[in-house]
């Protein structure tokens, strides 16, 4: 049966169907369903008429005389038909309407699974994934031939840097020789001339002596850069960039010391969110770790090696500052001293409103950018000697400086316009080894 109730059996009900002729449906004097399909025949003995569940005339065999109304029902009047069988009625075509919806969505189902799904999966294999496999070998053999070339380069550079105050130092020393053999004929012909002239000769002498010293340029060595290896000789934005973004993709957490939070500030419950507020929470101001004035804090931990990471969220703020400090920075009172960039302590990266600034030791160095990162990396190399900004959604570096760090660093922040949040705590100390990166 199409659905429950439904019969696939003639039922009697005074008036036999035609030899051959399967039986008929509601509202007819025989009534009945055969694979899904409706059929009747009108009470005026005309021939029989079929119509599918979906609703349309499979086979019009004719009809009675009274004809059919809406989902093929005989419009013949029933003389037993009373408001329980109108009821009846229209519960059976409401089983008909969802009949026919189950049969349709069965249909769209099978013909998806036997020939949609096949087809994508057939067109996966065959094509996107093929492109997208190429495309990703095609862009790393790109990045590695532009580091390759990149490597070959700065290790030209470096040779010759390295040849460059090689031969400085020859050159100095085989003038420097020069200049001792010069001196020592010089001092065995004082001690001569000593021995051997009267006083006005001695000094007529000696003038000329020191002449000649000037001339021959006989004087006391003073200290050349030229002597010194020059390490910019290694500068590339590009080895620059790539370091900075596959530095940030290590992860180590960060924790954010409440005892050294400003009373100006909070701390979310994520642990990672500072907000600002103008107004002074009650705290306990006599914590010799706590900022009492400037909307300061200051992470957990210390590092003092390696290279160092972690990534902040500024897009909700207008007047922040990120960066690293030491240990010893002041935390009381509202003078310099404890203010970040504004002593030799500290080195953050700034933002006032539109005004983009890298502070330290009171020497603000304008930034100039396009538009405001709604991130921001610090990179720290701490043998390296280098703080860095960087903006990992567009792979920028927004200022490195450079400088011999004398204490464990401590990531510091502040915040005086709505709030700041640390991306996923993330910290890195990579000990990166030389044979392990030139393996790769």
């Amino acid at each position: 049966p199409p659905f429950p109730g439904a019969s696939n059996t003639p039922q009697r009900r005074g008036v036999e169907p035609p030899p051959g002729r399967p039986p008929g449906h509601p509202g007819c004097p025989v009534w009945g369903s055969v694979r899904g399909l409706w059929w009747g025949v009108g009470p005026c003995g005309g021939p029989p008429w079929g119509m599918g569940l979906s609703g349309a005339v499979h086979e019009d065999l004719g009809r009675c005389g009274a004809g059919w109304g809406p989902r093929g029902v005989c419009r013949a009047p029933s003389p037993r038909r009373g408001p329980r069988a109108a009821r009846g009625s229209a519960f059976q075509n409401k089983l008909v309407d969802r009949c026919e919806r189950l049969q349709l969505q069965s249909a769209a189902i099978a013909r998806h699974v036997d020939e949609v799904l096949p087809a994508k999966d057939q067109g996966v294999l065959v094509s996107p994934s093929n492109a997208a496999r190429e495309l990703v070998i095609q862009r790393l053999i790109f990045v590695g031939n532009a580091c390759e070339n990149e490597e070959q380069r700065l290790l030209e550079r470096v040779h010759t840097e390295e040849e460059r105050a090689h031969q400085s130092i020859l050159t100095q020393r085989v003038h420097w020789t020069e200049a001792l053999q010069k001196l020592a004929a010089l001092r065995t012909y004082l001690v001569d001339m000593i021995t051997n002239l009267d006083d006005q000769d001695l000094v007529s002498t000696l003038q000329l002596i020191f002449e000649t010293e000037v001339a021959e340029g006989i004087l006391e060595p003073q200290e050349s850069l030229k002597l010194n290896f020059n390490q910019t000789c290694v500068q590339s934005p590009l080895l620059h960039r790539l370091w900075a973004s596959a530095v940030l993709c290590c992860s180590q957490e960060i924790h954010i010391d409440e005892k050294t939070i400003s009373p100006h500030l909070s701390l979310l419950e994520d642990k990672k969110t500072l907000t600002f507020s103008p107004k002074k929470a009650k705290v306990d101001l006599d914590c010799p770790e706590r900022f009492d004035h400037w909307p300061n804090a200051l992470a957990t931990a210390a590092f003092h090696s390696g290279v160092c990471t972690w990534k902040i969220s500024v897009e909700k703020s207008c007047a922040y500052k990120l960066g690293v400090c030491y240990s010893s920075l002041p935390r009381k009172g509202s003078g310099n001293e404890a203010r970040l960039g504004f002593n030799a302590a500290s080195w953050v990266f700034s933002r006032y409103d539109k005004e983009f600034r890298f502070l330290h030791a009171g020497h603000p160095q304008a930034v100039e950018l396009i538009k405001s990162p709604a991130e921001i990396g610090v990179l720290v190399d701490f043998a390296g000697g280098e703080v860095l900004f960087y903006d990992p959604d567009s792979g920028t570096i927004l200022f490195s400086h450079r400088e011999t760090f004398q204490e464990p660093l401590y990531p510091v922040f502040a915040v005086a316009h709505q709030s700041i949040s640390l991306v996923l705590h993330h910290l890195c100390h990579a000990r990166v080894r030389v044979n392990h990166l030139i393996s790769l």
